[in-house]
Formats: C-alpha cells, structure tokens, sequence
C-alpha cells in the first residue's frame, strides 16, 4: 500500500492553485496533476484536491484508525493537512511584520502558566495575534457544518469557540491586546493591523 498527500502549488504569474496528488514507494516521489482549485482557505482547497483525486478514481479507500473521528479516510486526510502552525498564512504574516522591522515570538504562550500560544507574539507591546483557520474556528463564511458524527463535531466546535472567546478575555483582562485574524484575510491588511497595535502599544 502506497500512502499519497494532496500538494497545493501557486503559479508567480497567475497567483492560480494548482492540486496534485504526490506518493511515494521509498525510491521517488512522482506526482499526479489533480487541476485547479480556487478556494479562499487551505484547508478548503486540500479538501478539493482529495476530492478530485477520488473523482478520478486514483485512491482507494481503506480502514480507518481504531478511534478515528474522521467519517471517511479522505475527510482524515482532509483534516491532516490542516496544520495546527506554521501554517502558510502564518508564515506570510510574519514575513511581512519582518520586513517592516518588527521583531516578535513564534507560537508562545502571552501568560505564564497559561497552556495557549499565540501565532505571533509581541511580549513589550503586550500584543497577542492568533490567526484562525477556518474550519477548527468555525469561520462564517468558509465553515460548513458536519452531515456524519454531526453530534462530535458540534460539541468540538462550540468548546473550539469557548477556548477562543475564554483566552480573549483572560488576556484582555491581563492587559493584553488581542488581535484575531482568519487564515483567508488578506496578509497586508493583518499585518496593517498588527503594525497599527504594536507602535501604539510602544510610542
């Protein structure tokens, strides 16, 4: 059995996704063009790419994990390529506060004792950025709810969404300003906001 991922390729020119299907047998990793998806999240468009591959009839389902949550293999899949961090909207956003000179942490928890990080972290300027993904933070306009396993998925959703709102407050309270960006907003127009808290935080 030959296990293969989804990989999301994006054209310089064009700014177009490109989905292809990758596997590999220990000796070479050739890979299978799947088409375009145009998705505004990565979660979205990894889903897309599966489910090309399965329309084109290059996997084959087989058992899943004993204690899997997923409805499907392919909905595992789907779920395994939504990255916890160092996800690429992550990467862009701290790309583009780099360059405008600002220096931060990476995955750190703003208060000790505390066991949440946030995705950039300004510890002078007491600013915490969490970019959300869209579908474990429940995004209005990219969150589909589930159809199988609909009781888990709520109940994973809503304390999803309890954690969030409960660190919000536990950081506000603490003086923290708390800065929440979803990973399919535009990267200058987060980091515009972040810059904008920061240098009023340090002026």
């Amino acid at each position: 059995m030959v296990h293969a991922s989804v990989s999301l390729r994006v054209l310089p020119k064009t700014r177009r996704i490109r989905a292809s299907l990758r596997w590999g047998d220990g000796r070479k990793s050739p890979e299978r063009y799947l088409g375009e998806v145009e998705h505004d999240s990565r979660g979205a468009n990894l889903a897309e790419g599966w489910r090309l591959a399965w329309a084109k009839g290059l996997l084959r389902e087989h058992a899943l994990p004993e204690g899997s949550t997923a409805s499907t293999p392919a909905v595992r899949a789907s779920m395994k390529g939504n990255r916890g961090r160092d996800t690429k909207p992550e990467k862009v956003l701290r790309s583009l506060l780099f360059k405008e000179g600002l220096r931060y942490r990476v995955n750190a928890p703003p208060v000790q004792g505390l066991r949440r990080s946030a995705d950039v972290l300004f510890p002078k300027a007491r600013v915490a950025v969490f970019v959300d993904g869209c579908f474990w933070h429940v995004c209005p306009e990219h969150h589909r709810p589930a159809t199988k396993n609909k009781e888990f998925w709520t109940e994973k959703f809503t304390e999803n969404q309890r954690r969030d709102a409960e660190t919000n407050r536990i950081l506000e309270e603490a003086g923290w300003t708390v800065i929440r960006a979803w990973e399919h907003e535009a990267p200058d127009k987060v980091a515009r906001r972040v810059i904008s808290a920061v240098r009023r935080a340090t002026a």
